[in-house]
């Protein structure tokens, strides 16, 4: 009975002891499972960078969706699509209305139909140094909608060639766009607007300061010109409005890329407008290019169309194709499933 008694107490010690001894992982273990984790890390980090891509692509078209209706309306108000105004070395004047008269691009008269009409009146009523220098303060602004995510925010960057007629003093960091309208399938040959203080001078003395008319363009925003919508006769749906432009990516931030260095107020340049004559591009490490369409995104760039309908647009599509979508009226109607 005794011998039975000791064996059961051996057994209760040994069965509490196993349950006060403490496991762990050896080495060998812990490393496996740190590589399982990496190899899932690795597994779903471009699926969270495809996420995030998409997520952005979404919010550029947005803009360009916004920034599209905004010329419909200012067509539905002023009868015709924004002027691309005269240089990019005048800024646009709020006394100066609309039309081919407005020093000011594109971006500058869609501002009260993209809910942002107090910029457009800086400088309202006023003269002289005054209105400069309220110009000038114009110039240090952005827009919430100026600029694609996957490339940079709707911030201020150095603008090393910002020098305005019409704005002193010029602060050293502008407002950027990643946006340009469509210039035509042509570059035109550009118009010297005159270095002189004030537009309404220029205004003063047509004979001497010729005006240029749309026939130096073949696209829908032109220098000074204002296009109509009924000059548009290759079909709303069949031509370009406005565009991602192509950017250097190690200049996204430095001002350095000679088609990106100037206030989002300006007049005509390439920092507002691009051209079809070449095709899209993406955004490419050590490649310059002033003219083209382009953005950061993989397989294409966005594109709105003159109806307001917004693309994407292959980096492979035909170049003939991408020609003819930039011209308003050259008569190649484009079948719209070719792009």
């Amino acid at each position: 009975m005794k011998k039975y008694a000791r064996s059961w107490t051996r057994q209760q010690t040994a069965l509490a002891n196993s349950g006060n001894r403490f496991t762990a992982f050896t080495l060998v273990e812990l490393l496996v499972v740190i590589a399982i984790i990496g190899i899932l890390i690795a597994l779903l980090l471009p699926a969270v960078q495809a996420a995030r891509e998409a997520a952005r692509r979404t919010q550029c078209r947005n803009n360009l969706k916004q920034m599209s209706l905004a010329m419909l309306l200012h067509n539905d108000a002023h009868k015709m699509l924004p002027t691309g105004g005269w240089r990019y070395y005048w800024i646009g004047d709020p006394n100066l209305g609309f039309d081919r008269r407005q020093p000011g691009g594109w971006i500058y008269n869609i501002l009260p139909y993209i809910e942002e009409g107090p910029l457009r009146q800086i400088g309202r009523g006023q003269a002289g140094t005054v209105k400069a220098a309220s110009l000038g303060t114009l110039v240090g602004q952005t827009l919430r909608h100026g600029n694609c995510p996957s490339r940079r925010g709707a911030d201020l960057y150095p603008a090393p060639a910002g020098f305005a007629c019409n704005a002193s003093p010029v602060p050293a960091k502008a407002g950027r766009s990643d946006y340009a309208a469509n210039g035509g399938a042509t570059v035109p040959l550009w118009w010297d607007a005159p270095f002189i203080g004030d537009a309404a001078t220029v205004l003063k003395f047509p004979n001497i300061y010729k005006l240029p008319t749309d026939t130096m363009c073949d696209g829908v925003i032109c220098a000074v010109e204002n296009i109509r919508l009924k000059k548009i006769t290759d079909g709303l749906t069949a031509t370009y409005l406005l565009g991602e432009k192509y950017v250097q990516p190690e200049h996204y931030y430095d001002g350095q890329d000679a088609a990106d260095n100037e206030s989002i107020f300006g007049g005509y340049d390439w920092d507002y407008i691009r051209w079809t004559t070449y095709s899209p591009l993406q955004d490419r490490q050590g490649l310059s290019d002033w003219y083209s369409f382009g953005s950061v995104h993989p397989g294409g760039t966005n594109i709105s169309m003159c109806d307001g309908s917004v693309r994407t647009i292959s980096y492979t599509l035909d170049a003939k194709v991408h020609q003819r979508l930039g011209s308003r009226a050259d008569g190649n109607i484009v079948d719209k499933s070719s792009f």
